[in-house]
């Protein structure tokens, strides 16, 4: 009977387990599946409303669920678009409606109405990103502007090892149906088009960030438009990496955060402001005229942020927020986030799978759970309203705050980055304080001094508060053991902890900690997750080996991505230069051989020519040859360009009865993304 009032809590649970089984199928539901379970809702539905309590209780605990796997698998259908089939060298032509900067320095653009010559229609991307050459005028770089240029296109990239990231996924829920680069510039072209809505607000984004550059200026200019407009093109590397080692990256990623901070600055500024003018004070609702104006700013926010997902989920949270307010209800309750997760899963139920979603629900859920418990302490009622404490209230919230928030984001950030840091608190104590208390209220104020022209005081108070973010940042990030590497765990501890965690928060009574059986599991599951002891990219340039120092890799340079991405799975901190050091390789002319304990010789072949093949294949464990097509004569193992173009990039674990090999590929051959 306690859990009766809380029944509602579990709805988002119910519903993101639907979608969870959905993604983590090998193979996408066939025809007749998906018209079966539309069968089984129908018949459950018109069930629910004439049974009794326990029969409508059962009924929900299979129908949720399965609407939950319904709309995943009806929104890979929906945002279904053509990807390119293999590499090429084209010319491609395309309308700007987006902007980024690559990992590489580099500005990225994304095109819609894409013509690709040489490519039949049907089979165009609806979207393409690349990134350009430095040589492309900037004046080009306009919203709307149609580009041209000789780019290398290839489709969206698999996962780097077995179970790694599958950017195809990503790629296909926003319709990104290849990637590339130029070498040339991308040349303005006739007929540009800036219809619509979206082209609307990316114009106003790109403006309002020229705009707050230009005023506040270097570094901080580009962290104010990053956390105001979405435009993170002007961060630098060095400033990213700062921001990631000292847990406070999540500041430039607009989300819960900054749109909580901004309906909360813009609340208390109308609020407060009409107080001052005592006939309107007495006579109106100010609290809900200013929930009504802060509403409206955040959807203005929202629009010009560019609809990101993890921007549309803050919104949804605010405006329950401040809708409650409106029918005057408790702001920020357990109900109100679930009715908010229940929403974002049904429109975008991929946000499941995204580490934005799982830590901003996850801070939330606990930071509420755990305030309603303390203030039923009689010694945190003491600090809130005792006056000796008036001093270290302020300084006690924070600390709480971050702590929990700290806490409850922890398995989700160090599971998708595979990095624990270890100063975290630290950083986000000495920051948040500034960004809370001066640069995001500056944006309401730069707002209302906007048609004034004196917008450029609030943004340049703002710069000041950015300087010590930075500098705060900068300074963790620079501590011994600032970033704590941890080997990547399977998705299923993650599932294990996230239901743990939300039992023990959701349950009523002491039955609560049974949570702690499931998290425990999880945990358990990650520690024993083995990681593979050869590693062997995709296009087969690169290997690595497990050492007793960490992975070696058999090159210092080039293969950036996949080197990169094993190391952070290893929970290994080394650079790739410092790996390479780690091995014992002998290199000749096109060739790398390594020999791996349990077993045996590795020899990696860059050469055309497969004469050397035999000789090769009786010396070596395992023959890596990635421009070979055949299998030379010998017992070794060979990997060639066939099987590398079949299963991607391997891994190989050391098992009892010898090596076993997975690609990465093969792990989700049938899913829509990976046909």
């Amino acid at each position: 009977m306690a859990q009766r009032p809380h029944r509602m809590l579990w709805l988002p649970v119910l519903y993101g387990l639907g979608i969870g089984l959905y993604f983590l199928a090998p193979v996408e539901p066939p025809v007749w599946m998906l018209a079966t379970i539309a069968g089984a809702v129908l018949v459950l539905a018109g069930t629910f409303s004439r049974g009794g309590p326990r029969l409508r209780f059962a009924v929900t605990l299979l129908l949720v669920p399965l609407l939950g796997f319904a709309s995943g698998a009806s929104r890979t259908i929906m945002v279904a678009a053509p990807v390119l089939e293999h590499d090429m060298s084209v010319v491609v032509e395309g309308r700007l409606i987006g902007l980024s900067r690559s990992a590489s320095e580099r500005t990225r653009v994304l095109l819609d109405q894409v013509i690709i010559h040489g490519v039949e229609p049907e089979a165009t991307p609806a979207r393409v990103r690349i990134s350009i050459d430095e040589s492309t005028p900037r004046e080009a770089l306009v919203p709307g502007n149609r580009l041209l240029g000789q780019a290398r296109l290839s489709p969206p990239g698999g996962p780097g090892q077995p179970g790694g990231f599958d950017f195809r996924r990503h790629a296909w829920f926003e319709r990104l149906g290849a990637v590339g680069y130029t070498n040339t510039p991308m040349l303005e072209m006739e007929g540009a088009d800036s219809r619509g809505f979206h082209q609307l607000t990316f114009r106003i984004r790109m403006a309002l960030s020229a705009h707050i550059q230009g005023i506040i200026g270097g570094q901080s200019g580009a962290f104010a438009a990053a956390i105001l407009t979405g435009d993170r093109s002007g961060l630098s590397v060095e400033v990213e990496e700062a921001l990631r080692l000292s847990t406070l990256y999540h500041i430039i990623s607009i989300g819960g955060l900054h749109m909580s901070l901004i309906a909360a600055a813009t609340y208390g500024f109308v609020r407060y402001g009409l107080c001052l003018v005592p006939p309107l004070a007495l006579r109106l609702p100010l609290k809900k005229i200013a929930a009504i104006v802060a509403l409206c700013v955040t959807a203005a926010y929202l629009a010009i942020s560019g609809f990101d997902v993890a921007a549309q989920r803050a919104f949804l949270m605010s405006g329950v927020v401040l809708s409650a307010v409106l029918v005057d209800r408790p702001a920020l309750t357990m109900n109100s986030l679930a009715l908010s997760a229940l929403v974002v899963l049904a429109v975008a139920p991929e946000s499941l799978t995204h580490a934005g979603f799982q830590m901003s629900f996850a801070g939330t859920i606990a930071l509420v759970r755990i305030f309603e418990d303390l203030r039923h302490r009689n010694w945190w009622q003491a600090t809130q309203t005792e006056r000796k404490w008036r001093f270290v209230k302020p300084v006690l919230a924070a600390f709480m705050t971050s702590l929990v928030a700290g806490l409850a984001t922890a398995p989700y950030s160090v599971f998708h980055f595979n990095v624990l840091g270890q100063y975290g608190l630290l950083a986000n104590m000495l920051a948040m304080p500034a960004m809370g208390v001066v640069v995001m209220p500056a944006a309401p104020v730069a707002l209302f001094l906007a048609p004034l022209g004196l917008d450029w005081l609030a943004l340049v108070v703002m710069g000041w508060g950015i300087d010590y973010v930075i500098a705060v940042g900068r300074f963790v990030a620079g501590l011994e053991g600032a970033a704590l590497g941890v080997p990547a765990g399977p998705p299923a501890s993650l599932g294990l902890l996230s239901l743990g965690a939300l039992f023990t928060a959701l349950w009523v009574g002491r039955g609560r900690w049974a949570g702690l059986l499931p998290a425990a599991l999880g945990i358990a599951l990650w520690a024993m997750h083995p990681r593979p002891d050869v590693l062997i990219s995709e296009d087969g340039r690169l290997f690595g080996y497990r050492t007793e120092s960490g992975r070696a890799l058999s090159n210092p340079t080039g293969s950036a991505y996949a080197a990169s991405g094993w190391l952070e799975d290893d929970g290994d901190t080394a650079t790739q230069e410092e790996a390479y050091g780690r091995g014992e390789f002998r290199r000749s002319r096109g060739r790398t051989e390594a020999m791996v304990p349990g077993i045996g010789r590795v020899v990696h072949v860059g050469l055309t020519d497969p004469a050397s093949g035999p000789r090769e294949c009786a010396d070596a464990a395992i023959l890596v040859a990635p421009r070979w097509r055949e299998a030379p004569e010998g017992p070794c193992t060979f990997i060639g360009r066939d099987r590398l173009r079949e299963e991607g990039a391997l891994g190989i674990w050391l098992g009892p009865d010898g090596p076993v090999f997975r690609g990465a590929l093969s792990e989700s051959r049938g899913r829509a993304w990976s046909r």
